[in-house]
């Protein structure tokens, strides 16, 4: 396949990006139309990329508590000061209606996320209220231990779900929002697969076989969570790829081998996009998504697993967890 047929396959299908870290950037930097004030993630390179839908994390770092709340609204305000300035390119999805209708609209879907429940303070209440504003998805944590779980970085502990976020992954079931077990430790990623229903997703990890770093996910958790219809969005960060050899191809290997152990259906994209300033060579900002199409028609790959790759896969999940 020549450029312009791998050019018009990328643009046919649905391309989703699980999550990027940009509005902890425009929080501070509110002149959002000049690129030397943006991070990596603009308008202008998710419609290069040919990006449909566009996860956006809301991240306070657990260093502010006490203010945990006030910064999340800032950022859901920021949000939606971002979404009005474009408003003739974005369009917020937070269900099945507004999703739909951001893809027949030919717009670029913003999801607005949190990551991290520790921003609940311990209230099911907030994640309620958070619900009612638009938040469609939550990490459940981030690196340490919250009152849901353990993080990744706390997995020596053996620590699982706690009473309460056991709470949590069942009010988000019932309030049709995405659970997100990035970050989660592996004992929590056992606990929300055996208390769900619904498909979850890991929405920024990649393969302990091929890189073995904390975040990513072994083979075992790869197999058990594609059984369930989840999704994992390969991420780009340098660190979850390889450390001493980041490239695109490592990429694309971390895409092939998930695919492998779980199936075509289990793997999506999750840049991470403003979550780092080192970044993959070739995939500086979402502009450069058009490259893994075409590596992957590089490797041999079928259209129709491509197209699931770039976006049908978290397409299915959001539409399954919001109708």
């Amino acid at each position: 396949m020549g450029p312009e047929g791998i050019s018009r396959l990328h643009r046919a299908a649905p391309v989703v990006d699980a999550h990027c870290d940009a509005l902890s950037l425009l929080v501070e930097r509110l002149a959002l139309g000049g690129e030397e004030a943006a991070g990596q993630v603009t308008p202008e390179r998710l419609k290069q990329g040919g990006v449909n839908l566009q996860c956006f994390a809301v991240f306070v770092a657990p260093r502010h508590r006490g203010s945990y709340l006030r910064r999340v609204l800032e950022q859901i305000d920021t949000f939606y000061r971002f979404l009005s300035l474009y408003a003739g390119e974005l369009m917020p999805v937070c269900d099945q209606a507004s999703l739909e209708g951001a893809l027949v609209a030919g717009k670029i879907g913003a999801v607005l996320c949190v990551e991290g429940g520790h921003v609940l303070e311990g209230s099911l209440s907030v994640l309620r209220v958070l619900r009612r504003l638009g938040v469609s998805c939550l990490t459940l944590t981030w690196n340490g231990r919250n009152e849901l779980a353990d993080g990744v970085l706390e997995s020596e502990t053996g620590g699982g779900l706690t009473s309460f976020g056991r709470e949590v992954v069942q009010e988000m079931e019932r309030l049709g929002m995405v659970v997100d077990v990035a970050h989660l430790a592996a004992a929590g990623f056992w606990d929300v697969l055996s208390l769900t229903r619904m498909p979850v997703i890991a929405s920024h990890a990649n393969a302990r076989a091929l890189c073995n770093h904390p975040r990513n996910l072994a083979d075992e958790q790869v197999r058990a969570l594609a059984a369930r219809g989840g999704v994992i969005g390969v991420s780009f960060v340098p660190e979850f790829v390889d450390p001493e050899k980041p490239t695109l191809e490592r990429v694309v290997d971390h895409i092939e081998h998930l695919a492998a152990v779980g199936g075509v259906a289990c793997v999506g994209l999750g840049s991470d996009f403003d979550g780092t300033p080192q970044t993959v060579a070739g995939l500086e900002d979402p502009s450069c998504l058009p490259a893994i199409t075409e590596a992957l028609v590089r490797r041999g790959w079928r259209e129709e697993d491509i197209r699931k790759v770039l976006g049908e896969n978290f397409l299915r999940v959001f539409r399954d967890v919001w109708q």
